[in-house]
């Protein structure tokens, strides 16, 4: 289990170097923006980012919705995808589905928004994933999403969350506290992440990172006096 936060411009100017030394975090996530505007970049993200290369912390991102229809959130995920071109991230991109006035849309309207939005951060070569609450997740996604794609679930104040499928990540905090943030009153969202993120999109060549090549191995074998040798791939 490894230790994170998620943080945006609400947090401030965060001292990523305090965030490193506290111990306490193994990762962030990372407000790219929201809305369908690419003037809508968070603030903090372009900084936010830099300081985690610098200091070695793994991020992912995320983009916050307010789309009311497939098309409308088909334009988010594209202006995403600009806002987070040429940078490499070792978490997954995920969808922040959580405006009130989306889940009146109904279930089937917000399955299609879903995965209208996921497809084609997918397909743009990232590892792609849904940010959403117990309560909402459960009753407004079909399992086409919530199986399809990695889940990070937000349910806080309790010991344990109520969604009963899987998810990868557990946003279980809203109220951290963590050396070097000082933004939003000193609050900051705190997660637990069970799956190795960094060495699956890094195997699988995804969020900008070149696939390894696997290793090769010399070979020699004779048969009927004729001698022959090349390279195998390992498994």
């Amino acid at each position: 289990m490894l230790k994170g936060i998620d943080v945006s411009k609400h947090n401030g100017t965060i001292d990523w170097q305090k965030v490193r030394n506290s111990g306490s975090v193994d990762f962030a996530v990372l407000r790219a923006g929201y809305g369908k505007l690419i003037s809508q970049k968070d603030q903090q993200f372009e900084r936010n980012y830099a300081e985690c290369q610098k200091y070695g912390i793994p991020c992912g991102a995320y983009w916050y919705s307010y789309a009311k229809s497939v098309a409308e959130i088909q334009t988010e995920a594209r202006v995403f995808l600009e806002t987070v071109k040429g940078k490499q991230f070792e978490y997954p991109l995920y969808l922040d589905f959580e405006e009130e006035s989306q889940f009146k849309l109904g279930k089937a309207t917000c399955t299609a928004m879903a995965e209208a939005f996921l497809d084609i951060i997918e397909k743009a070569g990232y590892y792609a994933g849904l940010y959403c609450s117990a309560y909402y997740l459960s009753n407004y996604f079909d399992d086409t999403v919530r199986d399809r794609y990695t889940v990070w679930l937000a349910h806080v104040n309790v010991a344990k969350p109520t969604y009963t499928k899987a998810y990868d990540i557990w946003q279980y905090s809203w109220t951290g506290k963590i050396d070097g943030i000082t933004g939003n009153s000193g609050k900051v969202d705190m997660n637990y992440c069970y799956k190795d993120f960094p060495s699956v999109i890094k195997n699988a060549g995804l969020n900008g990172f070149q696939k390894p090549e696997k290793a090769k191995k010399q070979f020699t074998i004779t048969v009927d006096d004729h001698t022959y040798s090349g390279l195998l791939e390992e498994n």
